[in-house]
């Protein structure tokens, strides 16, 4: 993948929504992704209908409260973003979200970045592709540490936004990551469930998941 490609096609739509990207830099032993938590991992959130007036500006003002109050940012307003692995242009990323399902897409993976003066993820970001899914919000953020995951996802009738404090130590989660990793299916992303096998192996002492009690 080279760099100038990628900076063109992904980087810039990004910079476009006030995202800067900091390549090659995410912290050794993040978990690969989060899905499956349940509501009591569930730790903060909003949800608004899609006819809520000034809706962009509402969901823009409110992910930002969210990502202060959970702690999202660091010092330098960095965090991660999942971004579709390798290089895609919006379009690209267009046609994998409209696929069937069992078609292979690309995976997605983590992406440090910084959030710029200004800004705007809930609108330009989410028509990029990246940051959206058909023109609504959809993705997924973690802090640094690992401490929180914010999520967006956009339903029949409106945007959801989630946080989730401390993934890394949720059982419900845990417990997916594993299922997912030995999951024998024909079209699983090989290399995505040998990320997770290692993660897995290498967390801390004492975290737990349901499956190995």
């Amino acid at each position: 993948m080279g760099i100038q490609e990628r900076e063109r096609k992904v980087y810039r739509p990004l910079r476009r929504a006030g995202l800067e990207v900091i390549p090659n830099a995410v912290p050794d032993g993040t978990m690969p992704f989060v899905f499956g938590y349940g509501p009591e991992d569930i730790t903060g959130g909003f949800s608004h209908r899609y006819e809520t007036p000034r809706l962009v500006e509402r969901l823009n003002e409110d992910w930002y409260d969210l990502a202060v109050s959970a702690g999202l940012f660091d010092h330098r307003r960095e965090f991660l973003v999942l971004l579709p692995h390798g290089t895609h242009t919006h379009q690209a990323v267009l046609r994998k979200q409209n696929q069937h399902y069992g078609r292979r897409a690309a995976p997605a993976v983590w992406t440090r970045v910084r959030l710029l003066d200004r800004w705007d993820i809930m609108g330009r970001g989410a028509a990029s592709a990246f940051l959206g899914i058909h023109g609504h919000p959809g993705f997924g953020m973690m802090a640094l540490d690992g401490s929180v995951y914010v999520s967006a996802s956009t339903g029949e009738i409106g945007v959801d936004v989630r946080a989730v404090a401390h993934p890394d130590r949720s059982q419900n989660i845990l417990q997916y990551l594993e299922w997912y990793a030995h999951w024998d299916y024909p079209l699983a992303d090989k290399e995505e469930q040998k990320r997770i096998a290692v993660w897995l192996a290498g967390r801390a002492p004492g975290t737990v998941s349901r499956s190995d009690r």
